[in-house]
């Protein structure tokens, strides 16, 4: 697996990296043992650089799959946290179920437009967790193109962790949607400011693996993004990807995905508004029953919906 170096970071990660969101309980909710050796498969197979958060609930995984090992893994954490005591305590959270003493990446957690000065805070926690030598780099991820085009000019932003695909899905700009094109010159304007820049959901949450090798070809033609963060839950998954990069992948060749999807059971919804008020990508509604239904045209199976729910109606399968 070919490795490129992070923007000014001096950080060395695989240009195909791990998001562990799918393994986890807002998706797959694979076991431990299960969860694990997918990631111990990804680091078998050359993959250093695993992307997690806080809010996943998958550090276990992680810590497992690296027990016992010699793999230097590369990880990026985040945290939603908006005051600085909650950032500290998110940084040590993950400090100590990773068994670490220095977290090599570590962002703001999806920031909208308008979070950061909100949440300024949290970024001075960051920063002066960086001083203090236990962050390597700092960074934000987001859905935005004009949080991405901000973080260019942001001097302590180490890297930038944004959303990209071909078609667009679950791009913003302010409160409107957003473009590709928009992202792509973001992140580009981020790269020539010396910002590590990766992307993530370049099949927009599963939508666009049926249209497998466009969705890859559109962000690996691009030399300023760094590394693609790609969700695995199952090591063929993992096998796929690496052979697209390497150029081992037949040209007619799309994964099978037609089950794969994000449901909310109407017999146990509340209606309480709470997975629509958490969905960016504003694909939940209110049915004529005033339940929360998702529209599946726009739904990137993130996962982000399903803990907020207080009845636990959402299902992924």
């Amino acid at each position: 697996m070919k490795k490129r170096i992070l923007g000014k970071t001096n950080i060395e990660v695989s240009y195909i990296g791990m998001g562990v969101l799918p393994i986890g309980p807002n998706q797959l909710c694979l076991t431990l043992e299960e969860g694990s050796e997918v990631v111990r498969y990804a680091l078998e197979k050359g993959i250093n650089f695993f992307d997690t958060a806080q809010y996943y609930k998958t550090y276990p995984y992680i810590a497992q799959a690296l027990k016992g090992t010699n793999y230097e893994a590369v990880i990026s954490s985040k945290s939603l946290a908006a005051s600085y005591d909650e950032m500290n305590s998110a940084i040590e959270e993950c400090r100590k179920s990773l068994n670490r003493d220095v977290i090599d990446i570590f962002l703001m957690h999806e920031i909208r437009t308008g979070d950061f000065e909100g949440r300024a805070a949290a970024w001075d926690a960051l920063n002066d967790a960086k001083a203090k030598g236990l962050i390597k780099a700092i960074g934000v991820s987001t859905h935005n193109v004009d949080v991405t085009e901000d973080m260019a000019y942001c001097r302590e932003c180490d890297v930038v962790f944004p959303l990209i695909n071909y078609a667009g899905l679950g791009i913003r700009k302010g409160a409107a949607a957003g473009t590709p094109e928009e992202m792509l010159a973001a992140m580009h304007k981020c790269h020539k400011a010396g910002k590590g820049v990766y992307a993530m959901k370049v099949f927009g949450g599963g939508n666009l693996t049926v249209d497998y090798q466009n969705a890859l070809e559109f962000v690996t033609c691009r030399d300023y993004i760094d590394s693609l963060m790609i969700g695995f839950g199952k090591k063929g998954e993992i096998d796929d990807a690496i052979a697209y990069v390497e150029g081992r992948m037949a040209s007619d060749y799309n994964p099978d995905t037609s089950k794969k999807r994000l449901i909310i059971e109407q017999a146990n919804c509340e209606g309480c508004g709470r997975c629509k008020a958490m969905c960016q990508s504003e694909a939940i509604f209110y049915n004529l029953n005033g339940l929360a239904e998702i529209d599946q045209s726009k739904c990137l199976t993130c996962g982000y919906c399903a803990p907020v729910c207080p009845s636990r109606s959402i299902i992924f399968y």
